[in-house]
């Protein structure tokens, strides 16, 4: 009886010690998401290096992120951030607040209305 209630206990010991070793040799993107850390992508209207140097800075001063990037030519912007400390929807009125459209919300009227005429999304990309 004690043989037959050891054979259960040995083989859960075993594939818990696999799933240890998998988890281990996990991919960094699935490690990343588990200490909390994610990843947001938006559609801007910024059209140059201007943009992409105002938009950066601006979200460097927002609470949780990590990193910004934009990508002038697909005018994507990649924002890496906590999730504890914010949301995408708080990083798409960041980049209102500075002027951008971001995904389908508009830039704000009085930011927008403060960018320099190059970087207006009227003008043409340069």
């Amino acid at each position: 009886m004690k043989s037959l209630l050891a054979l259960p206990l040995f083989a859960l010991l075993g594939l818990t010690s696999t799933a240890q070793t998998q988890a281990q040799t996990a991919p960094a993107a699935v490690q990343a998401a588990t200490n909390g850390v994610a990843t947001a992508q938006f559609k801007t209207s910024a059209v140059c290096d201007m943009c992409k140097a105002r938009i950066e800075k601006s979200l460097a001063y927002e609470k949780g992120v990590q990193s910004a990037v934009l990508d002038v030519p697909t005018k994507v912007l990649t924002v890496t951030y906590k999730a504890d400390k914010t949301t995408p929807a708080a990083l798409r009125t960041a980049v209102q607040k500075t002027g951008y459209d971001a995904d389908e919300l508009t830039a704000d009227a009085r930011a927008y209305n403060r960018l320099p005429d190059c970087c207006k999304k009227t003008n043409p990309t340069h």
